[in-house]
């Protein structure tokens, strides 16, 4: 058995308590100048392309994340959603509750391998890459979240070229956020903030099924809906009552969710 190389010994373990708080007080100020300085010559102020990718899970989780932290300022938000149009979400529900600085739509028919027909996602892309331009168009919108637009230029459902394009000449002051894994190269170029999310360790690996309130999604179908109505500018749905057991068994497979 190799034994433990003993610590080195650092500076602080020869001070008393008293000096310890004073290097400490002293090493903070010091890192506090510096960064102020750092701070102090960051001017420009500007709407922002963001783009979540990679991998891991969390994409559009932060990217909802930053819808809710715009609404506590106030800001007026857009949400178009490319390829979850047929889920209700955990996030919509919440949005919902402030339709007068929400407009969220889902207007995809789900993900691309649940669904064989490639005209009918090209028609969906279309029709949700419009509706996504109209909003960011819209002076009234500080903020659009195009959630999962990278799986559509993946697959080629819509020109790269015509939307890197008209993001490169967006409204100056508009934040859009791009979501989804495999971001093209052409979109990162012309992002300004790029975050990859690495999976470095997952629970379904283990066995754990994607849960409620952790993947986001409420295991209903759009299709056992009873109703629809419209509240506002956003579209919804009433659901059926139903627990969380009897949502495992309506929607047993987990593959979809984990994407997320």
């Amino acid at each position: 058995m190799t034994d433990t190389p003993p610590r080195p010994v650092k500076k602080t373990d020869l001070m008393t308590e008293a000096e310890r708080d004073a290097y400490h007080a002293e090493k903070m100020k010091k890192k506090r100048e510096a960064r102020n300085k750092i701070l102090a010559t960051k001017t420009q102020e500007k709407g922002l392309l963001i783009v979540h990718t990679g991998k891991g899970k969390g994409k559009s989780t932060a990217a909802f994340g930053m819808v809710f932290r715009a609404l506590g300022h106030g800001f007026k938000v857009g949400v178009v959603q490319f390829v979850k149009g047929v889920w209700e979400t955990g996030e919509r529900d919440v949005l919902l509750k402030f339709p007068e600085l929400v407009t969220i739509n889902a207007m995809g028919e789900g993900f691309t391998w649940d669904v064989a027909d490639r005209q009918r996602d090209l028609a969906a892309a279309r029709k949700a890459w419009e509706h996504a331009k109209t909003l960011i168009l819209d002076s009234s919108y500080k903020m659009v979240l195009l959630d999962e637009l990278n799986i559509c230029l993946r697959y080629d459902y819509l020109p790269i070229e015509e939307v890197v394009d008209f993001l490169k000449n967006k409204p100056a002051d508009t934040h859009v956020i791009v979501t989804g894994r495999n971001a093209k190269d052409e979109l990162i170029e012309i992002a300004d903030l790029v975050t990859e999310m690495t999976e470095i360790k997952h629970h379904f690996r283990s066995g754990v099924k994607a849960q409620l309130g952790i993947e986001f999604l409420q295991a209903l179908p759009r299709r056992l809906a009873t109703s629809r109505s419209t509240t506002g500018s956003i579209s919804t749905r009433s659901r059926v009552p139903y627990s969380a057991r009897n949502a495992a068994k309506l929607w047993p497979s987990q593959s979809a969710i984990m994407r997320w």
